[in-house]
């Protein structure tokens, strides 16, 4: 993408209509392909701007102004940035000006960090406030803090192995996992109980998630996601997910994940993956991509949790009360049903 792709006339007040604005980039806000880093689901994403859950979505597009000064015009036509995007990520130019009539709003910062600059303006920064809103302007959007470990790294973590999931499967050595067998009740597998991890340091830390749907590594956003690499460190031998039976209470799943030697953490994210088939969560809680043959990539989140899985293989959890860790969760007879019940929860994109 050029460091300018298009200008947009703004039309909040806080925009002058004679100032245009030098498009950088610009990410999509639906249901189905959000930045992940902003929310737990589409919802939380759209709470955390400040707009309410549009059914069919906004684009976000993000810029400067003749000063320099960082905005962010949100628009209802999801198409055309849309368009603009798959241009760009193909290599080829194009002017992204929405038509006024589709400009929702205009809002001071940017809500994710972004790598380029305008050129001939000065640096990025916040718009000053408006003088005649006498105190009521927004606060400038900025990204969320990434450096420490929490909800937005954990997600960030998520989407880096989704997009990347060969490089961190071939990390796991399914022959260190425990040996298949009865665990007491017939129910599950068998675990260890040594609970391994790998860490969030490994050789493939510096990937970045995409910002615009979490999982697209050559986004020009830049988001730091240090996700876990781990080549060193032994899977966790966290048995299956518990249960297919996608009507069963979320209590019930719990007590066949609960195996000896699996991270609490661990039980209880699979115990709330699973009750999602009884209570459906919000719009982009769980979503669903394409992989390789018939299978299907699962990013699925939740209270402290976040998961990357294929259909066709095995789960990855990242947890907040494990600093920057990811748990492995072996395949079993038991995973396969909650990743199917999942993935016919999801939000596919269009």
């Amino acid at each position: 993408m050029t460091d300018e792709e298009g200008a947009v006339t703004g039309t909040d007040n806080a925009v002058a209509d004679d100032d245009a604005l030098y498009v950088l980039t610009a990410v999509l806000l639906t249901p189905a392909q959000f930045p992940s880093v902003l929310g737990d689901d589409y919802p939380e994403a759209c709470a955390a701007l400040g707009l309410g859950p549009y059914a069919t979505g906004y684009g976000l597009v993000m810029g400067q102004d003749g000063d320099g000064a960082r905005w962010t015009v949100v628009v209802d036509d999801v198409s055309l940035v849309a368009v603009a995007i798959a241009s760009w990520d193909c290599g080829m130019e194009y002017d992204l000006s929405p038509d006024e009539s589709s400009v929702v709003c205009a809002l001071p910062g940017w809500p994710l960090a972004v790598a380029v600059a305008a050129p001939g303006v000065a640096a990025p920064h916040d718009p000053a406030p408006d003088p005649d809103a006498d105190g009521g302007d927004p606060p400038p959007l900025a990204p969320p803090d990434t450096d420490v470990w929490g909800p937005a790294q954990r997600r960030l973590g998520a989407d880096a192995i989704a997009s990347q999931w060969a490089a961190w499967r071939e990390q796991i050595d399914d022959s260190d996992s425990a040996e298949s067998g009865p665990a007491g009740d017939g129910s599950e597998e068998a675990v260890s109980e040594d609970d391994h991890s790998s860490r969030t340091d490994g050789p493939d830390a510096d990937a970045h998630a995409d910002a615009d749907s979490g999982s697209d590594p050559d986004s020009d956003i830049a988001a730091d996601s240090t996700a876990p690499a781990g080549a060193d460190a032994s899977p966790a031998d966290t048995g299956g997910a518990g249960g297919t039976d996608a009507g069963r209470a979320g209590a019930d799943a719990g007590e066949r994940s609960a195996q000896p030697g699996t991270h609490p953490g661990v039980r209880r994210a699979l115990a709330e993956a699973q009750a999602y088939a009884g209570a459906p969560p919000p719009p982009g809680r769980i979503r669903s991509s394409f992989a390789p043959g018939d299978a299907r990539t699962i990013r699925a989140d939740g209270p402290g949790w976040s998961m990357a899985a294929r259909t066709d293989d095995m789960a990855f959890l990242l947890l907040d009360e494990i600093p920057g860790e990811i748990m492995p969760v072996q395949r079993g007879k038991d995973l396969p049903g909650l990743l199917k019940a999942l993935d016919a929860l999801a939000v596919r994109p269009s």
